[in-house]
């Protein structure tokens, strides 16, 4: 799992079928890299959460045979420990 904040969103209006439905996010990791994850949770902007990334990805959200590699799964309820 990683840990990051969400950025912002993706609108894309063309896509995979199996994508369908599915909110894309912008996460800044804590290395200060940024990713698109699918977020099937309702995170929003400034939220930290959680992310996985690969199979587990697409485990997470019930997105099995989905073009998915990363995923939030999870928003964090008490960021203060991240310095």
């Amino acid at each position: 799992m990683l840990l990051g904040k969400v950025k912002g969103s993706v609108v894309s209006t063309r896509k995979n079928e199996k994508l369908v439905g599915s909110k894309f996010t912008i996460v800044e990791l804590l290395d200060k890299s940024k990713i698109v994850a699918v977020d099937n949770i309702g995170a929003g902007i400034g939220d930290y959460v959680l992310v996985v990334i690969g199979s587990a990805a697409r485990k997470a959200g019930n997105l099995a045979d989905a073009p998915v590699d990363a995923a939030i799964v999870g928003i964090v309820d008490e960021p203060s420990s991240l310095g």
